[in-house]
C-alpha cells in the first residue's frame, strides 16, 4: 500500500499542478519533498526495527502514511502540500527495512533471491494499481479522491498487518573481534566494503527506475501529447511486466547461486533500452517498448535487496537494509528535479531518457567490484524445543 500511496503522484501529478497553480518544471519539488522524507526515514527506522521489531514499525509506517494522504488529498495551498507530500514520505519509507528483516528471519539466505523478488513485487503492483486507477478516478471524480481513497485503505491495512505479522527464528551470525566485542551497528555498516559498493550501484538502478515512473507520465503527456489515461497505461505496463519479473530473477538468482551477475547484465540492458525508448514517437510503439523497459527497470532490485542480509548480522539487517535503500532513494529524491531541469532545458524528449540511462550503466559496472559472500555469514535455524516428557 505504500508503493500506491508513492505512485499515486505520477498519474496525479499534472492535474495537482493545474489545480494548486504549480508550473510543470516545478512539479518534481513534490517528489523530491516526499522523497527526502522517504530517505530520513529510512536512515533512522532502520534501526527501529532492529530494536523494536519489523511488526510495530510496519504498522505505524502504514498507519502514518495513511492518515497524511488524506490529508494531502484536501490541501489547496502549494506550500502545505510539499510538506505534507515529506511526511507521506517519512512514514511510507519505514515499511521496507522492517520488512527485509522479517523475511530475512523467515527464510534462508539462499532463498532470499524468489523471497526478495515477491517482497519487492509490491512497488510495481503499486505503480500499476496507481496508474490504473488514478487516471480514471480523476475522470470521474478529481484527484483528491484517489489520495483520500488510497489513504484509508492504508490504515485499515496497518491494521491487519499488526494483527497478523510475527518474526522467524531464522538468524546470520558474524564472527566478532578476537576479544569478542562486536562494533557497534553503524561502524560495522561503514567499514563493509561490499554494502558500500552495493549502495552506490542501486544508487544508479533507482535513478534509472524512479525517474522514469516519476516523470514518464508528464514527459508522454508534454512531450509527445498523450493522453493522460494513455500515458498511465503505458507506465501501468512497465510496471505490470515487473510485478513477474521481479520474482523470475530473483528465482533465476537462486538457481545460479549468483544475485550480482544476473543485476549486472540486467542494470546494463535497463540502461540501454532507456535510450531506445527515447527514441520513439509514436503510441504504438511506446506500448510495444514498455513491457520490455518494465522487464530489466525492476529486474535487478530483488538481487541486490537479496544480497544484503548475506553481507551483513542478523542484528543489523534492518539497519544495513534501512541504509542502504536511503542511499538509493537519494537518487529518487534528486533525479526528478535534474530530468526536470533537462526537458525544460532542451524540450528533447530523448535527451530527459538518455539522462535517466546515465545511472544504471554506472550501477552495473560499480556491481562489478561487489564480492556478495563477503559478509561470511553463518546461517543458525532455531529449532523448536521438545519439551522432556520422561517422568522419574
Amino acid at each position: 500500500m505504500t508503493s500506491v500511496d508513492r505512485s499515486t503522484w505520477g498519474p496525479a501529478s499534472v492535474f495537482v499542478g493545474e489545480d494548486l497553480g504549480v508550473p510543470l518544471a516545478s512539479l518534481g519539488v513534490f517528489a523530491t519533498a516526499y522523497y527526502i522524507g522517504y530517505v530520513c526515514s529510512n536512515a533512522l527506522t532502520g534501526v527501529l526495527s532492529d530494536r523494536f521489531g519489523g511488526r510495530e514499525v510496519v504498522t505505524v509506517s502504514l498507519a502514518g502514511a495513511g492518515v497524511f494522504m488524506m490529508i494531502f488529498g484536501s490541501t489547496t495551498s502549494a506550500v502545505i502540500g510539499i510538506g505534507v507530500q515529506a511526511v507521506v514520505g517519512f512514514f511510507a519509507g519505514a515499511d521496507y527495512a522492517a520488512g527485509v528483516k522479517l523475511l530475512a528471519s523467515w527464510f534462508q539466505p539462499k532463498e532470499l533471491g524468489k523471497v526478495m523478488g515477491l517482497f519487492t513485487s509490491a512497488t510495481s503492483l503499486g505503480t500499476v494499481i496507481a496508474n490504473t486507477a488514478v487516471p480514471w478516478m480523476i475522470n470521474h471524480y478529481s484527484w483528491h479522491a484517489s489520495y483520500h481513497l488510497f489513504g484509508a485503505i492504508s490504515i485499515v491495512t496497518a491494521v491487519i498487518c499488526y494483527v497478523i505479522i510475527r518474526p522467524g527464528p531464522v538468524t546470520n551470525t558474524i564472527a566478532t573481534a578476537g576479544d569478542g566485542k562486536r562494533p557497534s551497528a553503524w561502524k560495522t555498516l561503514t567499514t563493509n566494503r561490499d554494502l558500500m559498493l552495493l549502495s552506490l550501484a542501486g544508487f544508479g538502478g533507482f535513478w534509472g527506475t524512479y525517474g522514469f515512473v516519476t516523470w514518464s507520465n508528464a514527459l508522454l503527456i508534454k512531450g509527445h501529447g498523450v493522453s493522460g489515461t494513455t500515458a498511465g497505461f503505458i507506465v501501468a505496463i512497465f510496471a505490470g511486466v515487473a510485478v513477474v519479473s521481479k520474482p523470475l530473477t530473483g528465482i533465476l538468482g537462486d538457481r545460479i547461486g549468483s544475485a550480482r551477475k544476473p543485476a549486472i547484465v540486467i542494470l546494463a540492458l535497463f540502461s540501454i533500452i532507456l535510450i531506445f525508448f527515447g527514441t520513439l514517437d509514436n503510441v504504438p510503439a511506446l506500448l510495444i517498448a514498455a513491457p520490455i523497459l518494465g522487464l530489466v527497470g525492476y529486474g535487478y532490485l530483488p538481487l541486490i535487496v537479496a544480497m544484503i542480509p548475506r553481507l551483513v548480522s542478523s542484528d543489523v539487517t534492518g539497519t544495513a537494509a534501512g541504509a542502504s535503500n536511503a542511499f538509493w532513494q537519494i537518487a529518487s529524491t534528486l533525479v526528478p528535479l535534474a530530468i526536470g531541469a533537462v526537458f525544460s532545458a532542451t524540450g528533447s524528449f530523448l535527451a530527459a531518457f538518455a539522462a535517466l540511462a546515465v545511472g544504471p550503466m554506472i550501477g552495473a559496472v560499480i556491481l562489478y567490484f561487489v564480492d556478495e559472500n563477503g559478509g561470511k555469514t553463518t546461517v543458525a535455524d532455531t529449532e523448536p524445543v521438545t519439551p522432556d516428557t520422561t517422568t522419574s
